[in-house]
């Protein structure tokens, strides 16, 4: 993975490629960042630099033997840790190399990978992947072996906020004395959960939003976009590119999320008791993962709204919304107020954290309708 094919991030690109030709690499780096920034990409890319034979001024060189390998994510000294849980066919103490076929296929198919798509395709949406103390004994047992060709293996953790407690001890122990010549990347989006003396030990480096100038010029190469609906893809999706390839390939998916969230709020307002429990039963058969998705939809949905109706139809440089979007908006805007919005938003947030944790779905998404039905007639 070259970084020319990651759309902007020039200055975090200057910054490792720097750090590799001044020989200043640190062993533990944590690239932090919001879904969609590439930090994976990031991550591969800069391995792939480290261990080019031929690298360049700006990128690795993509041709030789060390290149074509990371290409393929088949370097014998690249590494990667990822979330997983049990399946049909892998019933006990999964580990990530046991996926490592449809984690090499995910990642060469979409390099902005986010958690639900991985979990997705691997067929454990109703399942809270992890990364656990089995695992942490592989890691153990890889980086005591030795490089097979190249000066440094590279061990990438992604989301390493999965890790349970156990696993995350014995990632600090190895971070404490790490073996010589290794690198390690953990990509995160949330650091919260982590050990604070995991984070002492790694150097962070920050990834922003992509900037809306890298992701029209990357989106550019997409023939079928007029400048218009590239103009709206790049403000809907804010800095985020996987968003923008959602936009781009899965438009039937938010149409399907934007009729979800129509039928929601029109069956609350109603309080239609038998409706609203059949339209739960259709999002409970779709799966854990696809009804957090659409809880981050509707997030965004309501706060959407509630600027809508703030700007009264003057700066519409901060709305949001794709135009079928905003035809549905422009009646239930006026339902999100100053009010009840963030108490909407929190109960979102809260049934987002309740299905996160497993809990039953039925209930969370029947108790969030029930209050959403009492807040969006708030004052009224």
């Amino acid at each position: 993975m070259l970084f020319k094919h990651i759309a902007g991030q020039e200055t975090v690109k200057q910054r490792l490629i720097h750090s590799v030709v001044q020989g200043r690499i640190s062993h533990a780096q944590l690239f932090l960042g919001p879904e969609g920034c590439g930090k994976l990409a990031l991550a591969v890319a800069y391995a792939q630099y480290l261990a080019c034979e031929n690298r360049g001024k700006s990128d690795a060189c993509g041709t030789c033997p060390s290149c074509l390998k990371y290409e393929k994510l088949i370097h014998p000294d690249l590494h990667f840790v990822y979330p997983v849980s049990t399946t049909k066919t892998i019933a006990k103490d999964p580990i990530s190399n046991d996926f490592i076929q449809e984690w090499r296929s995910a990642l060469l198919d979409n390099p902005y990978l986010s958690l639900s798509q991985w979990f997705e395709r691997i067929g454990i949406e109703n399942k809270q992947g992890l990364i656990s103390r089995k695992e942490s004994h592989e890691m153990i047992r890889i980086l005591n072996l030795k490089s097979f060709e190249s000066e440094y293996k590279v061990m990438i953790i992604w989301m390493p906020e999965k890790m349970n407690q156990v696993a995350a001890n014995k990632v600090l122990k190895i971070l404490e004395e790490p073996p010589p010549k290794t690198l390690f990347i953990l990509v995160s989006e949330n650091t919260h959960t982590f050990l604070p003396t995991i984070l002492s030990r790694t150097q962070i480096v920050k990834i922003p939003r992509v900037d809306d100038q890298s992701m029209t010029e990357s989106l550019k190469e997409n023939d079928m976009l007029t400048p218009e609906a590239l103009q709206n893809i790049v403000k809907l999706a804010n800095g985020n590119y996987l968003m923008a390839r959602n936009l781009l390939y899965e438009r039937e998916e938010n149409a399907l999320y934007l009729n979800q969230f129509t039928a929601m709020m029109r069956l609350t307002y109603g309080g239609k008791i038998p409706d609203i429990l059949q339209w739960i039963d259709d999002l409970v058969a779709r799966g854990r993962e696809k009804q957090k998705h659409f809880l981050l939809y509707a997030t965004r949905m309501i706060r959407e709204n509630f600027m809508l109706n703030l700007m009264a139809g003057n700066d519409r440089e901060v709305i949001y919304l794709t135009e079928k979007e905003e035809e549905f908006s422009k009646n239930f805007s006026p339902f999100v107020r100053e009010k009840n919005v963030a108490h909407i938003v929190d109960e979102l947030n809260e049934a987002f954290a309740n299905i996160s944790a497993n809990a039953n779905s039925r209930i969370v998404l029947f108790d969030l309708c029930m209050k959403i039905m009492r807040l969006i007639k708030m004052d009224f």
